[in-house]
């Protein structure tokens, strides 16, 4: 089965149902995973800005040989284990103000009649067959892999093993044409498109079958025609996205939510955008509608990982730059899509730069002329005021950006505005002038564009745009607006209290 869409150069902006992966409960959550996690929220939080329905997924894995190993080391069971990280994963996400509106766990009993069902579906199409597996297995990433891939693995620091075992396989080889085909009718399913090339260089350059039942551990979900195997976790993992949006139970709400839109990492790109839809196909569904594939945060040039000892949490990072600086700072410094160097005074730089000095000043300079000036009562704007062009092509740019899924170029797109209001000020030094028409007139232009940029951060920053607003006087919050609309110039209607406060990002010394 192929489901043509319409090619385009850019991307439909309708997105109904966005997960991120689900997080395997080997190890707790850090900068990179909460990347991940904080881009696909504030995609999520933009779409429903613009109006729509946007649910969010997210959730923790929670099968497989690591973990039982994991337990075991630490005395528990496999599922007391994947209780105690779970629970770190939702505090993490919480912390971070994540606005998922679910959280799938593996070991849920939804998931395991989901993943029966699937099942049953692929093995009743004859697509999945009993036959015996030896060779080699990352117990690391719960994978088989081949003698060429043996040493870069074995330099990470991840155990590669000899398994001789009876398995059930998947006969991904019989969907290397459909595979293709998908992706020839849907050139813009993977984003960006280089990681789409990735996919197509997978296939063509031929795929074998899929193991996807193990018989020497029992923790996961049994077939349901042979309950002496367990399923493998890829085969059991990325399940969980249609488990989550009504399958198989909830026909009504599948039919509204899938396809749905998945943002991952590239390390997931071959289970996510080659395994994912041929199974899609097998069990007679749709494969995803987009794939949004995004590169390694790294430390020193190094991926981090648990081996490496280079993992950062979020939360050390929280206590510094507080929640919205760091949102901030890691949707605006990497290049989606790409690999990224972190390091911590690249983040004091960005802070200062964006946020004290040029967001954090603005307001902070609008609301002590207006208090010494107008009385603490903001004016209304000029409806011919130069600032209005730069806000509507601020707003076309943000949104443009946001549809092709590039947030670090929505960001830099909205902070042209902060730029253009904090010139216009300079220009005109209202601090200097005296009160009347004329000053209005500029701190109302300053007032509007502080507004209208509250929008637009919106989705990187909820918090900190809910406090301008606040501050100059709105007594609705920017989660109510809805885009365009919202974004136009004039709305702020003047006469209404603005206040001070702390500063919203005081600067931090490098």
């Amino acid at each position: 089965m192929v489901v043509r869409r319409e090619a385009s150069t850019t991307l439909p902006r309708a997105m109904r149902y966005l997960t991120t992966p689900i997080y395997y409960v080997n190890d707790v959550p850090h900068i990179g995973t909460a990347y991940t996690t904080v881009t696909a929220d504030a995609l999520a939080r933009w779409h429903r800005l613009c109006g729509e329905d946007t649910i969010l997924l997210t959730g923790t894995d929670e099968h497989g040989l690591k973990i039982q190993q994991a337990a075991e080391k630490n005395d528990a069971t496999p599922i007391e284990w994947a209780d105690g990280i779970a629970k770190q994963f939702q505090d993490a996400w919480q912390s971070l103000d994540v606005s998922y509106d679910d959280f799938i766990r593996t070991t849920e009993p939804r998931h395991h009649v989901s993943v029966a069902e699937f099942l049953q579906r692929c093995f009743d199409r004859g697509d999945i067959y009993l036959g015996h597996y030896e060779g080699l297995y990352s117990v690391a990433d719960e994978a088989y892999v081949t003698p060429e891939e043996v040493p870069e693995l074995e330099r990470q620091g991840r155990k590669v093993i000899e398994m001789s075992e009876e398995n059930y396989f998947f006969r991904l080889s019989a969907y290397e044409q459909p595979l293709l085909d998908w992706y020839e009718a849907n050139p813009d399913a993977v984003q960006p498109a280089f990681r789409r090339n990735e996919a197509l260089g997978i296939i063509k350059q031929g795929l074998r079958d899929l193991s996807i039942s193990r018989t020497s551990i029992d923790w996961g979900i049994p077939l349901p025609w042979d309950e002496s195997h367990v399923t493998y976790v890829w085969f059991d993992a990325l399940i969980n996205y249609v488990t989550a949006a009504g399958f198989p139970g909830d026909e009504a709400r599948f039919g509204e939510l899938w396809p749905g839109t998945h943002m991952i990492g590239k390390d997931i790109l071959r289970f996510h955008c080659v395994y994912w839809p041929a199974m899609l196909m097998s069990a007679g569904l749709e494969p995803p509608e987009n794939l949004f594939v995004h590169g390694y945060l790294l430390i020193g040039g190094e991926k981090m990982s648990k081996t490496s000892l280079n993992q950062v949490a979020p939360s050390d990072l929280v206590a510094d730059f507080g929640v919205d600086g760091y949102r901030y700072h890691f949707l605006r410094d990497p290049t989606f899509g790409h690999d990224s160097d972190f390091s911590y005074e690249g983040m004091v730089a960005r802070y200062n730069a964006d946020l004290a000095n040029n967001l954090g000043n603005l307001l902070s300079r609008v609301a002590t002329v207006v208090a010494s000036k107008c009385g603490g009562i903001g004016p209304a704007p000029d409806p011919n005021s130069a600032l209005a062009v730069v806000a509507e092509a601020s707003l076309a740019a943000t949104t443009a950006a946001w549809d092709r899924v590039a947030p670090s170029v929505a960001l830099e797109e909205t902070w042209k505005l902060i730029g253009a209001a904090n010139s216009h000020l300079e220009q005109h030094e209202p601090w200097k002038m005296d009160a009347g028409e004329e000053l209005d007139r500029i701190m109302g232009d300053a007032l509007e564009a502080l507004r209208i940029v509250a929008l637009l951060a919106f989705p990187a920053m909820p918090a900190t745009s809910t406090t301008i607003w606040e501050r100059i006087g709105l007594e609705e919050a920017p989660v109510d607006a809805r885009l365009p609309a919202a974004a136009a110039w004039g709305i702020y209607p003047g006469g209404l209290p603005v206040t001070k406060g702390d500063a919203l990002f005081p600067r931090i010394k490098a």
